[in-house]
């Protein structure tokens, strides 16, 4: 397992550095990536490569992805599923709108796949973001790209035996952030609202809030029994046990926080008080250092309050 989580820790560093370069440079970057598929259940599988987690839903009505990684890559993720399947793929579901999840939208819209996604989804991709935090802009993609169907609060799709049901979970890591549950396989792919064995980026300036975050934690773990087996958008698959690991994580910094900044105390203080300290050996290796992630968490706080107020959040489940 030990392995596992530094292999993935690793390749979400990559994911993360990749972000600023050019598409050129990006492609020969990938020139080496291998996408690898593991079964989770008969007929569900979970392929990584490079970017976000992959799910991959087989049926006899036609092969069903959640999340396509970065455009280099299409060929190979096409070429990974074949090796399970001769169905074509029929639809691919965005769990959120980063290029790490939406890059092969274009290319498999090509080929004949159609995108689905929430609302805000196809409202971000349309438009140019800026995101200070990492220093970028992302251009506004290209119309074959875009999500063909979107969703306000939930979609279901019924393909053979199995039942694909997405739900939207507000201002989590995103303001577009889906939860997809497979409930005959007992199998939920919980996009970016989980990094697990890494801290989570929150994208306040894409609508995430921390409090939105534990929140969508708390409507995955609805769906959650002692079986049930969860890909997280980057890290190793999860179970009951480390989801509620997390969530504990999460609502305790948050706490600290939030008592920190109402007592009125700066960034540099609440970073001297070390808030994360006993969680950073196993959380704080990923692609945001500790006190990075603070200031990340700070600066969401404190630019938006009336996501943070108002919600029991403080208390481990």
């Amino acid at each position: 397992m030990k392995t596992m989580v530094n292999l993935v820790l690793i390749a979400a560093l990559i994911t993360v550095l990749s972000l600023s370069i050019t598409p050129w440079a990006l492609a020969q970057g990938m020139e080496d990536v291998e996408i690898e598929v593991t079964e989770l259940r008969e007929s569900v599988y979970m392929l990584m490569g490079r970017g976000g987690n992959i799910g991959l839903v087989v049926t006899d009505d036609g092969a069903f992805l959640i999340d396509d990684q970065y455009a280099p890559l299409t060929d190979r993720i096409v070429a990974a599923v074949a090796t399970v399947t001769d169905q074509s793929i029929r639809f691919v579901l965005n769990t959120h709108w980063h290029g790490d999840h939406t890059g092969g939208n274009e290319n498999l819209a090509e080929r004949g796949t159609l995108v689905v996604a929430h609302d805000n989804v196809r409202e971000r991709m349309s438009t140019e973001q800026l995101s200070e935090f990492f220093g970028r802009t992302t251009p506004a993609s290209p119309d074959g790209a875009l999500p063909v169907i979107t969703f306000n609060d939930e979609v279901t799709f019924h393909m053979g035996d199995h039942t694909v049901h997405a739900f939207h979970t507000p201002h989590a890591h995103t303001d577009g952030d889906s939860i997809v549950h497979l409930p005959e396989a007992n199998v939920i792919h919980a996009g970016d609202v989980i990094f697990y064995g890494l801290y989570p980026f929150v994208d306040g300036e894409s609508g995430g809030s921390l409090p939105g975050l534990i929140d969508a934690v708390d409507r995955i773990a609805e769906h959650v029994d002692e079986n049930t087996v969860i890909i997280p958008g980057h890290g190793p698959l999860m179970g009951q046990r480390q989801l509620g690991q997390y969530r504990d994580m999460l609502a305790t910094v948050h706490q600290r926080l939030r008592t920190r900044i109402d007592a009125g105390e700066d960034l540099e203080t609440i970073l001297a008080a070390g808030i994360t300290e006993e969680y950073d050996a196993f959380w704080g290796s990923g692609f945001i250092p500790p006190e990075r992630w603070v200031e990340l968490l700070y600066s969401n706080m404190s630019r938006d309050t009336s996501r943070d107020h108002g919600h029991d959040h403080d208390r481990a489940n």
